[in-house]
């Protein structure tokens, strides 16, 4: 199993040469021990290490926290900060670059362990979270239908594609507005606004459907025939965090289902038109069979002369 491997950014020569010796007593491989900010962030994209301890004073140009704001923005590499000043104002502009600790100088060796375990361990829950929250987006984007979601308060947190061409509105453009203002919906019959799914469900805690015949007026303005469910976001102790809209464009499907029904209607007329006509031929044919009988006993009655 391959060794854990710390880069070590520290200007103090003697300091940072007991750190290498203690971490790889600890185990853990150093694959390099730099002096200065710039050198750090090359390092970090060539190495590519587990974790970097970063001196926050630093004496060339690029301190500590510059450099690692550098590399946070372009790797997922933890960084621990190592300082001996622990002043508010210090620690205000580290918080910046999300570091995953601090140790303050001098430090013995199982502090220092524990706090890169400790890192450790709580970046790969983090690249775990983020790995799900990639995989969800992914399905987001993939799924066929048009889907909303929000927050408890029914503001618009993420619009995937397939919901972006419905309404006519772009995530960027979207998140953070009211839903109403993103999905704006009346009732084809009456025209009035329609409630909101999220209050529905807000107020149910239940997945709940559009009534029947519900219009989308999208951003341009036109009118899209819909039809939904909405479905609460629940955390592990059934708090409602939000709702998870679900639609799709039904104009298509609402077109054939007129066409199919104005197709059954004209068949329908042509079946009692026809079943008509069959009864009249029916009479028709009756009255001609009684006029032949009629016929045929007069001939009888003319042929057997007076009495």
């Amino acid at each position: 199993m391959a060794k854990t491997q710390i880069m070590v950014v520290e200007d103090e020569s003697i300091v940072a040469e007991d750190i290498k010796r203690s971490l790889q007593n600890m185990g853990y491989e150093v694959p390099a021990v730099l002096s200065s900010g710039e050198d750090a962030v090359k390092k970090a994209e060539e190495l590519r290490p587990d974790l970097i301890l970063m001196d926050i004073v630093l004496r060339n140009k690029m301190n500590g926290i510059d450099a690692a704001s550098h590399i946070r923005s372009i790797l997922n590499i933890p960084i621990v900060y190592l300082t001996a000043y622990a002043d508010e104002k210090t620690l205000e502009r580290a918080k910046i670059t999300e570091p995953f600790g601090y140790i303050i100088k001098p430090f013995e060796d199982r502090e220092l362990h524990s706090i890169i375990e400790i890192a450790l361990h709580k970046h790969g829950i983090e690249r775990k979270l983020q790995e799900s929250q990639q995989w969800l987006a992914t399905v987001l984007r993939s799924i066929g239908d048009a889907v909303i979601t929000t927050d408890g308060e029914g503001r618009v947190i993420y619009v995937n594609p397939v919901a972006e061409a419905v309404t006519g509105w772009r995530l960027g453009e979207a998140k953070g507005k009211a839903l109403e203002t993103v999905f704006k919906i009346i009732s084809e019959e009456t025209e009035e606004e329609a409630e909101s799914p999220v209050n529905k469900v807000l107020k149910a805690g239940v997945i709940v459907g559009l009534a029947n015949h519900t219009l989308l007026i999208t951003r341009d303005g036109t009118r899209v025939a819909i039809d939904d469910s909405g479905a609460p976001i629940k955390d592990e102790k059934g708090n409602i965090l939000g709702v998870v809209l679900v639609f799709r464009d039904i104009r298509e499907r609402r077109s054939i289902e007129k066409d199919l029904a104005r197709r059954v209607e004209e068949l329908e007329s042509f079946y009692h038109m026809a079943i008509g006509r069959e009864l009249k031929m029916k009479d028709l044919k009756e009255e001609i069979e009684a006029l032949k009988t009629e016929l045929s006993q007069y001939k009888l009655n003319a042929a057997q002369g007076p009495h």
